[in-house]
């Protein structure tokens, strides 16, 4: 039954048709229905939010899985089909992707005599992990499992505010990537990502509140939102700028601001245009290396009320194909170790440049620089640090397995 066609199609229509009914915690059976006939066995799991262990779905699938090492953890790593040699009889491990934003990995027992190499059936099994992950990813707005399976330990309120607030942290087409990360995950305060690509416009930013609570979160949030509801109204980046401005401060009896990075990118022409609201500046790596900083301070952060009538000046630059933009907080280059060595800039670019060299994908190089980052402070880290990567153009084949 293994090579039938009208088998595999019949598996993906029962896990389309009945999943509309399903539900997250439902998800685990009606897949193994589906895939009855075709004779192999289904085990998925979801990476948590540190992404560091690979926690399975089904509670009678075994323990979670390490990231850092094995066949399961260079899945997840590379993006990447694997054969578990290791395993008796034919087994594979596939990415689980919704889109480009890994959700974790799939583990497909194949019927003895399978070959695990053959393309035809490699095909499929993509297609089956593709369907699942969008299956995954849509479920987890109407069900709390998939979230608690992710969560190595509890979020503060703050932490759970900005994670429902964040879009996802990968996403790519083959004109653009973009990739971010946040740490500490479970305690974040007042750091925060967005992007958005629309025709041939990318916009992102990066925020930074003042503090590490709640009120932080909040701030932040409010920025967040600020900024997208005027972007989604038509209104460039300094009048975006503006209303989040505005509105942190109409919200706060006392002085609370967020730094802010403003960024748009035309897809067609490579100009970056770009508002510095108090952060620091954005990185422009070129080649095999780090180029120069964009630009300084366009006006104050954002909340104190500064511009109201005033238009600060944006900052321009002419991208070249193949290049980098980092945009960082300063929890990132401000790390210091316990002899009060920080991690620095220079550090922070070197390691951007060195998985780049070595081939890894984008979201892997800012999983592997943020995880360097926290063992910089041994685990602990004094202040949040979040990076975005924006990539243009590029080949968004490195964030896809090869069939």
């Amino acid at each position: 039954m293994i090579r039938r066609v009208e088998s595999w199609y019949a598996a993906f229509g029962a896990i389309v048709n009945e999943g509309h009914l399903v539900s997250a915690d439902g998800l685990v059976s009606l897949v193994d229905a589906a895939v009855a006939d075709l004779g192999i066995e289904v085990r998925f799991y979801l990476v948590d939010l540190p992404q560091r262990q690979l926690h399975p779905v089904a509670a009678d699938a075994g323990p979670s899985l390490p990231v850092d090492e094995g066949v399961p953890g260079r899945t997840f790593q590379l993006c990447a089909i694997v054969r578990d040699e290791d395993e008796h009889g034919g087994v594979l491990w596939l990415p689980l992707l919704d889109g480009t934003e890994r959700l974790g990995v799939l583990r497909v027992a194949l019927p003895a005599g399978t070959d695990p190499d053959d393309s035809w059936i490699r095909e499929q099994c993509w297609t089956l992990s593709g369907l699942l992950a969008h299956v995954v990813s849509s479920k987890a707005h109407y069900s709390d499992l998939f979230h608690v399976v992710r969560r190595s330990r509890q979020l503060t309120l703050s932490a759970e505010l900005l994670w429902q607030l964040l879009p996802p942290q990968t996403f790519a087409t083959p004109r653009v990537v973009v990739t971010a990360v946040v740490e500490p995950y479970a305690e974040v305060g007042g750091d925060a990502y967005d992007y958005a690509v629309d025709g041939d416009r990318a916009y992102v930013a990066v925020f930074d509140a003042m503090g590490h609570d709640t009120r932080a979160g909040t701030t932040s949030g409010l920025a967040l939102a600020a900024t997208r509801n005027a972007r989604r109204g038509g209104l460039p980046l300094v009048d975006a700028a503006a209303f989040a401005d505005r509105a942190i401060a109409e919200q706060n009896a006392d002085t609370r601001f967020a730094t802010a990075l403003l960024a748009e990118l035309n897809l067609e022409t490579g100009v970056f245009e770009h508002l510095n609201a108090g952060h620091p500046p954005p990185v422009l790596l070129r080649g095999n290396g780090f180029l120069k900083n964009l630009g300084g301070v366009s006006c104050p952060p954002l909340g104190l009320g500064h511009l109201v009538g005033a238009v600060p000046k944006l900052e321009r630059e002419q991208l070249e194909p193949g290049d980098r933009v980092l945009l960082y907080t300063d929890g990132v280059v401000e790390a210091r170790d316990e002899a009060g060595t920080q991690f620095g800039l220079d550090r922070l670019v070197d390691l951007v440049e060195h998985h780049h060299r070595e081939g890894l994908p984008a979201p892997e190089t800012l999983r592997r620089i943020v995880h360097a980052v926290l063992d910089h402070q041994h685990g602990s880290l004094q202040d949040d640090a979040t990076m975005l990567l924006l990539e243009w153009p590029t080949s968004p084949a490195r964030l896809l397995p090869d069939v």
